[in-house]
């Protein structure tokens, strides 16, 4: 890829896709806005096709929506004409037809049946909120899509675009083997990966960075997606300003000493039911990833989730920060001090909101857990995330210094003894092991 492309791991999956399906399925690639679907699949359309057809329906070309409305009942006479509108000559089974942005025109999601069973040509589709009650109403959902999440840049993709192929590839041999860094090797890594908190994953924002490397440019453009989305809030949404409260409190909410947001917390005298779907906006939009409470953690999760306790975490840790120091354009020392670990600023709550994030990147849900001891119901202990692995618990805490004082968590071990697998602490030194808990560095978070 060119330079102003960057490698993304989805890549070689929508190559799979393409490989494997041979026209039986259409992709439908969801994502948050700015994480780079369109700009990865017009790459992917350049190189793997012979043509491709790009319909933006965030600004279709004049037409565009006349002739889905004339010829949806007949998808030769559709495609060929779309063919003539956009002055691309298609090619049977060797041309793509991409619905970038499909939410904002749900009819042509719904005609994806008829086009994959005509056969003739492969289609992708992109978008967020696609399965928000009004971007589904009126259409029947079509079998034929599969669908696939893409997020922003995780830390190795980050690696890449800064030129450096080698050192994801250093820290797996640690993780299997278990073997510490040492303090040369462990600081450099470790600031590597605090750069990339900063940064962001947002694609945008790496390059804005690359080009100059100076961390100011990477900050304007996080501000921009920043009002990208709450420019979204509101035109989206009859109580948009309601939702960027929301939005607003995450930092707030994620520096306090209780994390647990219900949705009655957002707004003074705010009821659940009524600001539960700004909650659920925010997720099917992709920009907040949420935790949910589980009260019995066991194999099988879903038997037990809370939906009226959880967490939230932004999409992008890059876009935390930026959201924390909403006060204009900040000085880079501010930056460097924080690259450093030198700025007076709760790091925890960035070590826990990059760890949610690199989860959720890896295909994982996200759960916690709260618990009283027995004939102890006045201290609430909690678990910051907790996975399943062949039947097993593997609870995961999150610590931003180095630390073996983790009471929560050898009270969870204490309490589901027969269920667990191994257990994690996440925290900024480097690799150790005590008895049954390993404690592996932040930039290790990518492998769990």
């Amino acid at each position: 890829m060119s330079s102003s492309i960057f490698k993304r791991k989805i890549y070689q999956r929508i190559s799979q896709w393409k490989r494997e399906n041979d026209g039986k399925s259409a992709l439908l690639i969801e994502g948050a806005r700015r994480v780079g679907k369109s700009t990865i699949v017009e790459e992917f359309a350049k190189n793997e096709y012979d043509s491709y057809l790009l319909i933006d329906f965030n600004r279709p070309r004049p037409g565009t929506i006349d002739l889905f409305e004339k010829y949806g009942y007949d998808t030769g006479l559709l495609t060929s004409n779309l063919s003539l509108l956009y002055g691309v000559s298609l090619k049977p089974r060797k041309s793509l037809i991409v619905f970038d942005e499909v939410q904002n025109y749900p009819k042509a999601r719904a005609l994806i049946k008829y086009l994959v069973a005509d056969g003739r040509y492969d289609y992708i589709e992109t978008g967020s909120l696609i399965s928000l009650k009004e971007n589904v109403k009126d259409i029947t959902i079509p079998s034929e899509e599969e669908p696939i999440q893409m997020y922003p840049m995780d830390f190795e993709e980050w690696l890449w675009a800064n030129g450096d192929e080698n050192t994801m590839d250093l820290i797996r041999e640690h993780f299997r083997s278990l073997e510490p860094f040492g303090n040369t090797v462990h600081s450099i890594l470790l600031e590597k990966y605090r750069l990339y908190m900063i940064t962001g994953g947002m694609p945008a924002s790496v390059a804005a960075y690359l080009e100059k490397h100076d961390i100011r440019d990477s900050e304007k453009i996080k501000r921009q997606i920043i009002a990208l989305y709450k420019a979204d809030m509101h035109k989206n949404l009859e109580k948009g300003v309601i939702t960027e409260k929301i939005f607003e409190s995450i930092p707030s909410r994620l520096a306090a000493r209780n994390k647990v947001f219900r949705p009655g917390d957002a707004v003074a005298g705010g009821l659940t039911e009524e600001l539960q779907y700004q909650f659920d906006w925010l997720s099917e939009s992709k920009i907040i990833n949420m935790c949910l409470s589980n009260t019995d953690p066991n194999p099988a999760m879903n038997l037990n989730n809370d939906f009226r306790r959880f967490k939230t975490y932004l999409l992008d840790t890059g876009l935390l920060i930026t959201l924390a120091f909403d006060t204009g354009i900040v000085d880079e020392s501010v930056f460097v001090s924080l690259a450093k670990s030198d700025l007076s600023i709760n790091e925890g709550m960035l070590f826990e909101n990059m760890v949610a994030q690199e989860l959720v990147s890896a295909g994982h849900r996200l759960y916690f857990h709260e618990f009283y001891l027995e004939h102890d119901d006045k201290h609430l202990c909690e678990v910051d995330f907790i996975l399943v692995k062949k039947k097993k618990l593997i609870p995961v805490e999150v610590k931003s210094a180095r630390s073996t004082k983790h009471k929560s968590l050898d009270r969870f071990m204490d309490k589901y003894s027969a269920r667990l697998g191994k257990v994690y602490v996440v925290h900024s030194a480097d690799i150790q092991t005590d008895g049954k808990i390993t404690y592996l560095p932040i930039y290790m978070a990518p492998l769990l």
